[in-house]
């Protein structure tokens, strides 16, 4: 017997919705997606695996607790981007002291340069995992022409869509930790059950988890992005991009818990990963993201070793970029430079001057002889003198209502914000105690 026509058509309509809601929800994605995604940077990776080699499943519940945390700070980011058509630096200029924003504007170069350098020799070691003859050097210099050329020449619509597939590289590392086959009675206790021991390593490790989970160059970042996607929309004035709506706030929100939600789940399985099978076997010392790949491969296969070891490269592709973009329109913001990605070479010099030098300044580092390990100290340091100070004018900008209007910050999420901030404040004095004393 012949099926009704209308009720096939109802059937198929039915069938297409669970599509059409997530092809809806991937459109809603933007910066904040990227954002996320590019806190798992190789730096990150090395971090997080460290933190499983030494301490097991015993801070595997720092991912956690470090989500709601950071997603509020970025939704206030977004936030002050969306309302006031400007970026954070341009925000900072407007209602506090030049003199902060510049000393916050110069640390925060300088964080950002030691940070592309580390990721950089991390990238050139995970290519030389998977192709051994590849020339160290030549490596490095690629990877900086390539990701130069995309961000100078490429228009910025398919530069952002180009780093929002490049993302989707993050899962690279919850396949590799799920081919491990975790015991996930360890994992969801250390997941749950807070242990910390206050040792030198440990409070040396936390700080360095919160440090490039809740990072300065990060809030710069969301911030501008806000502001590009106003301006791809057609709104290339100040006045046109002030102020925002119910649908923008919404959609916001859900780009930025997404994103902050697949860079803790990231960590998590990285830790996961680590904690389940260098722990066991006393691979304890893990310095850099390549390491971690190699240790792996004995104990959980080929399959784990190749998706580490792409999901380094991956990740710089995306991370580095951030980084030097975040330092560009700090800078250019700062001295009322013309900026945006979405602007030619030719019409903001500045804008991608800044953004060469930082690139050229983490491609020297691989070559005037400063450890990656030591850049990345000298990073955490800049990052735990500045993020407090930048956090402290986030909570400042999105809680006053003369600048916000009706999308000032709730009550609660002030409290977080501050909260946060005392938290880094914390951070930032333990780790550059534990390094100096």
């Amino acid at each position: 017997m012949n099926q009704n026509p209308l009720l096939k058509e109802v059937q198929k309509l039915e069938s297409a919705k669970p599509l059409k809601k997530t092809e809806e929800y991937w459109h809603e994605l933007g910066p904040g997606l990227t954002t996320g995604a590019s806190d798992d940077d190789p730096s990150g990776i090395a971090t997080y695996s460290q933190t499983g080699a030494q301490y097991g499943f015993q801070l595997l519940w720092l991912s956690i607790v470090t989500f709601p945390l950071m997603s509020i700070v970025q939704e206030m980011c977004a936030r002050i981007g969306l309302v006031t058509g400007r970026g954070l630096a341009g925000s900072i200029r407007q209602h506090f002291s030049k003199k902060i924003l510049y000393t916050c504007t110069l640390l925060l170069f300088a964080a950002n340069s030691f940070n592309i350098g580390a990721d950089l020799g991390a990238m050139a070691k995970a290519v030389q995992l998977l192709r051994p003859s590849f020339n160290y050097s030549f490596l490095i210099v690629a990877f900086v022409v390539l990701m130069l050329l995309m961000q100078i020449f490429m228009p910025y619509a398919r530069y952002a869509r180009y780093l929002k597939w490049l993302a989707m590289i993050l899962l690279a590392y919850i396949a590799s930790a799920l081919l491990a086959n975790l015991n996930w009675g360890d994992v969801a206790k250390g997941a749950i059950t807070p242990a910390m021991h206050f040792d030198r390593d440990q409070i040396l490790l936390i700080c360095a988890i919160l440090g490039t989970t809740i990072s300065p160059y990060l809030f710069f970042w969301q911030t501008s992005q806000e502001v590009e996607d106003k301006i791809s929309k057609g709104e290339t004035t100040v006045a046109s991009r002030e102020g925002t709506d119910k649908a923008a706030v919404h959609s916001m929100r859900v780009d930025v818990w997404s994103g902050m939600f697949l860079s803790n789940v990231v960590m998590f399985f990285i830790i996961a990963a680590a904690g389940a099978i260098l722990f066991p076997q006393g691979i304890t010392n893990i310095e850099s993201a390549a390491q971690a790949a190699e240790a792996l491969r004995p104990v959980a296969g080929n399959a784990t070793y190749y998706l580490f070891a792409v999901g380094i490269i991956g990740t710089g592709l995306l991370a580095i970029p951030v980084l030097a973009g975040a330092s560009s329109y700090a800078v250019s913001e700062s001295f009322k430079w013309r900026e945006g990605l979405y602007r030619k070479f030719r019409q903001a010099h500045a804008f991608y001057g800044v953004l060469i030098v930082s690139m050229l300044v983490g491609l020297g580092i691989n070559f005037v002889g400063i450890d990656p390990i030591k850049a990345l100290i000298y990073s955490a340091i800049a990052n735990g003198l500045v993020a407090p100070v930048i956090l402290a004018l986030i909570v400042l900008i999105s809680s006053n209502r003369r600048i916000m209007g009706e999308w000032t910050n709730k009550r609660a999420t002030t409290f977080v914000g501050w909260v946060v901030t005392a938290v880094m404040t914390l951070a930032g004095a333990g780790a550059i105690f534990v390094i100096f004393v």
